[in-house]
């Protein structure tokens, strides 16, 4: 199993092919149609990430010291920006997921400027939300 860095560094080497923004978008697009996604019962309250500008949620499972993510959103470009968050996160300790600096994932992928400050911002609260219920 690759460290949460080696898979950040993986997904910002498939970014890196990209010179145009717009090919990340579609790129980001393309991934979040492979996401599977949450059910209508998992879409509650509960599970929202607050501070997103669409609807998205996120849902955690514990497997011995390993955790598992499942996210969704309304919009396929932030159902692809969660796509990284669950490809990074998944099977991996708390400790892991509580070491990545969350304003600096989408920097580290390549994606940082590519990204409105809106999803940027909304992506830092689906990663401040995991990382802190993690510590509940």
């Amino acid at each position: 199993m690759s460290s949460i860095i080696d898979t950040l560094n993986t997904i910002r080497d498939e970014f890196a092919i990209f010179n145009d923004s717009r090919d990340k978008y579609i790129f980001l697009v393309d991934l979040a149609k492979d996401l599977d996604g949450l059910s209508e019962k998992e879409k509650i309250e509960e599970n929202r990430i607050h501070g997103c500008t669409s609807q998205a949620w996120v849902t955690c499972k514990k497997n011995g010291e390993k955790y598992f993510f499942q996210m969704d959103s309304d919009a396929m470009i932030v159902k692809g920006l969660l796509s990284l968050i669950e490809r990074s996160f998944n099977d991996h300790t708390k400790e892991e997921i509580l070491d990545i600096d969350g304003s600096q994932f989408l920097e580290s992928v390549g994606l940082g400027h590519s990204i409105s400050s809106q999803r940027t911002n909304g992506f830092s609260n689906a990663i401040n939300k995991i990382q802190t219920e993690l510590l509940d």
